[in-house]
């Protein structure tokens, strides 16, 4: 399986700040955003990814993530001169893709959650069509919304319907079949001139091979993709790696424990940082790891 991450956008929402800067290289507590979508397909064991951004973006982005090998990953990168659509990363995407599945992470998206692992291990061994992840939110009508039957069964899909059917909101986080591709490119532009994601992912209802996978209690999905919800993401992980002593999205570590890399290379990449608190952090995994 291919992975890509949608890391395009001016990030509008955030402006001032991200006139100058990549919405992708803004902290989350102690991390840079794209951090925490790319440990999301790591945890899918994908280790090929394309990082889609604007011309201008790309440079920063490769400066913190270079080609990736120092994680056991090969990165590239694509550029999305405008953005016109979700959908429109598979087409910028078509080549690396190939004959494989691909997951698509949106880039200001952050996952996490006990059995996050798990969960995407089976989805992805499974995979006939499309996974969609939902999330019950008190405000459904912001997003794409997926209403299911008393089996669990997906029945319908609406973009920011007026009167939602269900409080699942549809994630950035989904998991296509080879076919997306040519679906991607079928699919008609919206009035704005966009490829909408839900008009790929009602083909897929319609053929009767999509899926809705509602996270659990416990489980926590943050778009943090305005001021404020990039503060709240802040604060949630802030308070959980308190709590709990492990960090979130530490890329590292996360290549380390699916073996990517041994705990010789985590060590060295740790010792890189280790004035701070996270390359301590992820020297005393590797330290941990090797004993």
């Amino acid at each position: 399986m291919k992975g890509i991450i949608l890391a395009g956008g001016h990030g509008s929402r955030l402006h001032p700040i991200t006139l100058a800067v990549s919405k992708q290289l803004l902290p989350v507590n102690d991390k840079p955003l794209i951090y925490y979508p790319l440990s999301a397909l790591m945890l899918a064991d994908v280790r090929d990814v394309l990082i889609i951004a604007l011309p201008g973006d790309i440079p920063q982005i490769r400066r913190l993530l270079g080609d990736g090998s120092h994680l056991g990953l090969s990165l590239s990168y694509a550029e999305q001169p405008v953005p016109e659509g979700l959908a429109q990363a598979f087409l910028i995407g078509a080549e690396h893709i190939g004959d494989d599945d691909v997951a698509l992470v949106l880039g200001d998206n952050i996952f996490h959650g006990n059995g996050f692992y798990d969960l995407l291990a089976t989805h992805r061994r499974d995979l006939d069509g499309c996974v969609l992840f939902g999330y019950p939110v008190t405000d459904p009508e912001r997003y794409g919304v997926g209403e299911v039957d008393e089996d669990g069964r997906l029945v319908s899909l609406a973009e920011k319907p007026e009167k939602p059917r269900s409080n699942l909101a549809i994630t950035g986080l989904y998991l296509y079949s080879n076919d997306v591709v040519e679906i991607a490119r079928q699919v008609r532009p919206s009035p704005r001139g966009e490829l909408e994601i839900t008009d790929v992912n009602r083909v897929y209802l319609d053929a009767g091979r999509a899926s809705l996978v509602s996270f659990g209690r416990g489980f926590a999905w943050l778009d943090a993709g305005t001021p404020e919800s990039l503060l709240q993401a802040g604060q949630y992980v802030q308070t959980m790696e308190d709590r709990q002593g492990v960090r979130i999205a530490c890329l590292e570590e996360i290549a380390l424990r699916m073996g990517f890399i041994d705990a010789e290379a985590c060590h060295r990449l740790g010792a890189r940082l280790s004035r701070s608190g996270y390359g301590s952090y992820v020297m005393a995994v590797a330290d941990e790891m090797r004993s």
